[in-house]
C-alpha cells in the first residue's frame, strides 16, 4: 500500500498547490501571475518527486502511468490502482480548496484561451515533452532522485510558463478532472483527458525509436 499512499499524497500536493496557486491568484487580484503559478507547479512537482520518487515512481499523472505501461516497464495490474490513488489525492485536494475558497469561479480548472484545436494540439505536444523527459531520467518507473526531480520539475515549470496563458498547461488528466468535477464544468474537459494520453503514448514511440542501436 505504501506506493499507492505515496501517489495519493504526491497528487494531492500537486493539485492543492498548483490549482491553489491559480485560485489564490484570482482572489488576490493577480498577486502571483503566470510566472508565480508556473513556479508553484514546477517546485511542487520537484519536491514531491524528491520525496516519494523512490517509493512510487512519482507519476502523479494517469497519462504518465499509461505511458510507462505502454513501455512495458509498468505492470498492467498496477495501472488502475495507481490511477485510483491519483484520483483520490486530486479530489481530496480540490474538495479542500472548495471548502477554503467557496467563492472561486474556476477552482483552478484548466480552461482554453484559444480555439479547441489550438489547445488540443498544444496539450499533446506539451505532454510529449514531459513524458519524453521522464522516460530519459527514470529507471524502470522509478525516478532517479535529485536529477529526475530537477529535470521533470523544470519541464513542468517551463511549459506552464509559456503555454499556461493559452491552454492552462495541464499535461495531466486528473489535475484537470478533479477541479472540473468539483466545479461542475465539463465543457472543455475532454481535451485535457484525451490530449495528454496521446502525447504520452507518442513520446513512448519516439523514445523507443532513439533507443534502438544504430
Amino acid at each position: 500500500m505504501n506506493k499507492y499512499i505515496a501517489e495519493s499524497i504526491g497528487t494531492f500536493a500537486l493539485v492543492f498547490c498548483g490549482t491553489g496557486a491559480i485560485i489564490i491568484d484570482g482572489v488576490s487580484g493577480g498577486a502571483l501571475g503566470t510566472v508565480g503559478i508556473a513556479i508553484t507547479f514546477g517546485l511542487i512537482v520537484m519536491a514531491m518527486i524528491a520525496a516519494v520518487g523512490e517509493i512510487s515512481g512519482a507519476h502523479f499523472n494517469p497519462a504518465v502511468t499509461i505511458g510507462f505501461w505502454v513501455t512495458k516497464r509498468f505492470e498492467t495490474k498496477e495501472v488502475l490502482p495507481y490511477i485510483l490513488a491519483q484520483a483520490l489525492g486530486a479530489f481530496a485536494a480540490s474538495g479542500i480548496l472548495r471548502f477554503l475558497f467557496p467563492d472561486s469561479l474556476t477552482m483552478g480548472e484548466t480552461l482554453p484561451a484559444g480555439t479547441w484545436g489550438q489547445t488540443f494540439v498544444m496539450e499533446i505536444i506539451l505532454t510529449f515533452f514531459l513524458m519524453f523527459v521522464i522516460l530519459h531520467v527514470a529507471t524502470g518507473s522509478k525516478e532517479q532522485g535529485i536529477i529526475a526531480s530537477i529535470a521533470i520539475g523544470a519541464t513542468v515549470l517551463l511549459e506552464a510558463l509559456f503555454a499556461g496563458p493559452i491552454t492552462g498547461a495541464s499535461m495531466n488528466p486528473i489535475r484537470s478532472i478533479a477541479p472540473a468535477v468539483i466545479n461542475m464544468n465539463f465543457e472543455h474537459l475532454w481535451m485535457y483527458i484525451v490530449a495528454p494520453i496521446i502525447g504520452a503514448i507518442v513520446a513512448v514511440f519516439f523514445w523507443r525509436l532513439i533507443q534502438r542501436p544504430s
